[in-house]
């Protein structure tokens, strides 16, 4: 792209937006975003942006269709202003588990999502670990998916090793993340949890398949909500004879009261990165926050540069 590197963030994770800039030694555009008392948002953009090659940091994390919103006005606002071209950079894409239709008359949110925002204007959309992969062909525009699993099996194995590990997907639909974990791992043995609910964020039973008597057990997902799912999985694993239970979420989404819940369950370590902001999550909590930052300043390099971003995982 010939225009310069500009990158503007909305209000949903400026830390991780300025770990973003600081990697790419450019200074965050200067925007000012103004809510009224009715709600309504409001944005003007301090910079000139003509021509420029734009990127806007905003994940649609709680409250979500906040932090939505400002993101469609802030693509708009740029795209008024003659930007030359824009990429909605989101970290954590929301709406993305309402993918299908699972009964008769409900929406397909992810859809509707992916056509406000290439409406509101942008020409292309950088995100991280999608709940399906199968979202990137909801949008008329390119879609770059990165991968938080590099930046995490480094750390698995540095602490955990490869023996005595094995590799545990909550549910089979999580079941090729976990394998592809398992294979970085040096091949560890892999099992999965047989779920079966009976509503949204209520599950009935649970049952290992595979055997993890005596192992170190590390839950792969790629989102951690209320916390049920992760909590239900260590206790089954453990009365399945596991030693330890480790959780490996990419999105901590972390709503309610439940990281109480995940701080007094058989779960070791949580480890998840920082596309949503936690403020003070780590050790008490016996959590652990990665930073995927530099993943997404290499891959916004690479976007401005016309490089591959694919290679970024190879």
């Amino acid at each position: 792209m010939s225009g310069p590197l500009l990158v503007f963030a909305g209000r949903s994770n400026p830390q991780f937006s300025q770990a973003v800039c600081d990697t790419l030694a450019v200074e965050p555009g200067r925007i000012e975003v103004v809510q009224f008392s009715d709600g309504e948002l409001s944005v003007e953009l301090g910079d000139n942006v003509r021509g420029g090659d734009v990127f806007v940091l905003q994940s649609t994390c709680n409250p979500g269709n906040d932090h939505l919103m400002e993101l469609l006005i802030i693509i708009d606002a740029l795209k008024r202003s003659s930007a030359g071209r824009i990429t909605a950079a989101i970290p954590y894409f929301g709406y993305a588990r309402q993918d299908r239709k699972t009964k008769p008359r409900v929406p397909i949110t992810a859809k509707l999502i992916a056509d406000m925002i290439t409406a509101a204007g942008a020409d292309r959309v950088l995100t991280m670990d999608l709940h399906a992969g199968q979202l990137m062909g909801f949008f008329d525009i390119p879609v770059d998916n990165l991968y938080a699993l590099p930046t995490m099996i480094p750390y698995l194995r540095s602490k955990y090793g490869v023996s005595g590990v094995t590799i545990v997907s909550p549910d089979v639909g999580g079941l090729e993340r976990a394998r592809l974990v398992a294979t970085r791992l040096d091949n560890c043995p892999l099992a999965v949890i047989d779920k079966r609910r009976s509503g949204v964020n209520r599950v009935d039973s649970m049952t290992v398949v595979g055997d993890v008597g005596g192992q170190t057990c590390i839950i792969v997902d790629d989102i951690a909500d209320t916390g049920g799912t992760l909590i239900k999985a260590a206790e089954t694993l453990i009365k399945a004879g596991a030693t330890r239970v480790i959780a490996c979420c990419v999105h901590a989404v972390l709503s309610g009261e439940s990281i109480a819940k995940l701080k007094a369950s058989p779960i070791e370590e949580l480890i998840v990165t920082d596309t949503i902001p936690h403020p003070g999550l780590g050790a008490p909590n016996r959590a652990t926050v990665l930073s995927v930052a530099p993943v997404f300043a290499e891959a916004i390099r690479r976007i401005h540069s016309d490089d591959s971003v694919s290679s970024l995982f190879k």
